[in-house]
């Protein structure tokens, strides 16, 4: 490893808060890391949002050839005041988004640099940034297929595998909201007067656990139940959370299908049900325009890239939905991360840069 490398820009990132609901974080990032892309030649598109940070769209020239798209986020997961020191020692550096994901954007920030001062100008490369992935990317999605189909390939910097993995599957998600409405009455005076709608919820729970197919890797998980005043009341009303996961768009549709199903039937023992939500992410899987691209970067790198299959979601979901080949992963290897021992590895951060720098001169400029 290269032990001069010097960490101070990437710290100048972590230690401003970029909790995904706390916009002036986040925008500070993007206007420090701004002026830094228009350095090598970049154009700067702003998004601009009332409620969560700005999404920023760089652009560099265009000419015959392929377009690829870097894609990352500057959103992280831990509120102002919970986390926000960057340390480091030999091996590691700590603190939050050293591997989610802002070390991801720095990696692929000083490839793009290598490429400018090696050729004189970038282009045919550009980089979307956006503020809400940590939250589901509810906002910046739409965004995010609108523009992404203009590219030919998509490479995503979200933390690699403990070998430089990179990702080629993530599952889908779903995410639902179920509310039940029931009849309250007093458990002892009025027993047969009320609709228990805990007795529902129940119902409802063990009807949708029988949806996960472990075999195909599909789960369903009732994550948070809510119902009921006390022991003496028939519960008047009940709620629950749900989570799907998939790997497999037939997997999806039977899932969607399913609640459909539940939420037209309006009733479940006497109770009405009613249910929000839906898809979150759409599931990425593996491609034969992605197989090329990974021969062909084994090709450029002159070793085998190591690929793996992920239970998370990242916006390479959102991408490879769109019909865009895309590769994850090519951040550092890194662990800890929604948690206070987020961490990243030196050499794992120096190779990536190396790696990746490697992979777009060769893909844009050996025409």
């Amino acid at each position: 490893m290269n032990n001069s490398y010097d960490f101070a820009e990437l710290q100048s990132f972590i230690e401003v808060n970029s909790y995904t609901r706390n916009k002036a974080g986040v925008d500070e990032v993007v206007k420090r890391f701004s002026p830094l892309m228009e350095d090598i030649g970049f154009q700067t598109d702003v998004h601009v949002r009332e409620e969560i940070g700005n999404h920023v769209h760089y652009r560099s020239n265009k000419k015959d050839g392929e377009k690829i798209l870097i894609l990352g986020h500057f959103d992280t997961v831990f509120p102002e005041g919970t986390f926000t020191e960057f340390t480091q020692d030999d091996e590691w550096i700590y603190g939050p988004g050293v591997c989610d994901m802002k070390g991801g954007n720095h990696i692929a920030l000083e490839a793009l640099r290598n490429l400018y001062k090696e050729h004189g100008e970038i282009y045919n490369i550009d980089m979307l940034m956006v503020s809400d992935e940590e939250t589901g990317s509810d906002d910046s999605k739409a965004l995010t297929t609108k523009l992404v189909t203009d590219y030919d390939f998509c490479m995503v910097f979200e933390a690699a595998g403990p070998q430089q993995d990179v990702v080629i599957a993530r599952k889908g998600i779903a995410t639902y909201y179920i509310d039940i409405e029931g009849k309250g009455a007093h458990a002892g005076n009025h027993f047969t007067d009320g609709t228990d709608a805990n007795i529902a919820a129940a119902e409802t729970l063990l009807a949708l656990s029988k949806l996960t197919n472990l075999t195909l890797e599909t789960t369903v998980n009732i994550g948070k139940i809510n119902g009921g005043i006390g022991a003496n009341t028939i519960s008047p009303s009940a709620k629950l959370v749900v989570e799907a996961r998939f790997t497999q768009s037939a997997e999806r549709d039977r899932i969607l299908k399913a609640f459909s199903d539940l939420n037209n039937t309006k009733a479940v023992n006497g109770a009405t049900i009613t249910i929000s939500g839906g898809l979150q992410r759409d599931v990425m899987q593996p491609s034969e325009r992605q197989a090329e691209y990974i021969k062909r970067i084994e090709s450029i790198l002159g070793k085998a890239l190591i690929t793996e299959r992920r239970g998370g979601v990242s916006d390479a979901n959102v991408v490879s939905a769109a019909g865009v080949p895309s590769l994850d992963g090519f951040g550092p290897f890194g662990d800890g991360d929604h948690t206070i021992h987020e961490r990243a590895n030196k050499a794992s951060y120096i190779e990536r840069i190396e790696d990746v720098t490697k992979i777009l001169s060769n893909l844009i400029y050996s025409k």
